[in-house]
């Protein structure tokens, strides 16, 4: 039964990513007719965008009452982003540069963005005054992202807020729409199909079902990140692929977890013992990350292997700290 499970999971899973391609895709056409310049596309739609899949299967999660799988979701889509998504891109894409901007004021943003929902749950529960604060945090990230840009020489023509809604919707554009809703109806089904199989197969191996995010789905969730990471770099933008990875992680913390706690608060019904190891993973592997770009202004591929085998030794003390103990 539990391999049926999983290979139901793995199925639903691949549902997920395709719908997201579709989405990720039909946003980057509608973006270009309307003429959104390409550091919204990458920063703020594409990062939104890749992010849809945690949202759904969050928000997914709260309706059905089980909010506490969306809280692994995000726990685990964040470690996995900052581990095996980039790291697994720079072990499959090789060395790639960081612009130097990235290391100044964002990275750091971002740090506090992720922490913030960690934060606000050290009084055992993210109420739906938390999920005001976070969403608040998420528009104020994206303001000052957008505000910093506007003020630089590149950015001297304002593309960016040049929205170009002037024109009709020509056939291209009833195109990309068509596949827009279709996505969306793709990721809706599967997100519903993941919240249920996940629930139970968790009741099936007797886990919490906080463990099944945290792994089997936030894993699923974020191969669509991996898929545009490795695009990213092969073509030379680690610009791209960073910006899309960190708007990803504030995405992940502040919006997907403040629209859940909206809907439904989330409760630590064991404690805070339960959240640490993960918290502290996403914390260490974060810093990690940061020194490897910070001192040399790249990434190698080495270092990906670094970040790689550091996820894997997070699932082995996660499960042998709950197993073996």
């Amino acid at each position: 039964m539990i391999i049926v499970y999983l290979l139901l999971l793995a199925g639903f899973s691949a549902l997920l990513i395709k719908s997201t391609d579709i989405l990720t895709d039909s946003l980057q056409e509608i973006s270009k007719l309307t003429k959104v310049g390409k550091f919204a596309i990458t920063s703020l739609l594409l990062a939104f965008a890749t992010s849809i899949p945690e949202l759904v299967v969050g928000v997914t999660a709260a309706l059905e009452g089980r909010p506490n799988l969306a809280l692994g979701v995000v726990l685990g889509s964040n470690i996995a982003d900052i581990s095996l998504v980039i790291g697994g891109a720079a072990v499959i894409s090789g060395t790639f540069s960081v612009a130097g901007e990235f290391l100044k004021i964002d990275i750091f943003s971002v740090f506090l963005a992720g922490a913030m929902p960690l934060m606000l749950l050290l009084d055992g529960d993210l109420s739906r005054v938390d999920g005001v604060i976070l969403l608040l945090v998420y528009l104020m990230y994206n303001y000052g992202l957008l505000s910093s840009r506007k003020k630089r020489p590149e950015d001297g023509k304002s593309r960016l807020l040049t929205m170009g809604l002037t024109k009709t919707f020509n056939k291209k554009m009833n195109k990309w729409l068509a596949w827009l809703f279709l996505g969306a109806a793709m990721l809706m089904f599967s997100a519903d199909m993941i919240v249920k199989v996940g629930s139970s197969l968790a009741e099936v191996m007797g886990v919490p079902v906080f463990l099944v995010g945290l792994f089997l789905v936030a894993i699923g969730t974020s191969l669509p990140e991996l898929s545009f990471e490795i695009k990213a770099i092969k073509k030379k933008q680690a610009g791209m692929a960073l910006g899309d990875l960190f708007g990803s992680v504030v995405a992940n913390s502040t919006l997907v977890l403040g629209v859940v706690s909206l809907i439904s608060p989330i409760k630590l019904v064991n404690g805070l013992s339960e959240y640490l190891l993960a918290a502290a993973a996403f914390g260490v592997l974060f810093l990690l990350f940061w020194y490897m770009v910070r001192t040399k202004r790249k990434l190698e591929r080495w270092e990906g292997v670094v970040l790689l085998v550091s996820y894997v030794l997070f699932i082995l003390a996660e499960w042998w700290g709950r197993y073996c103990t």
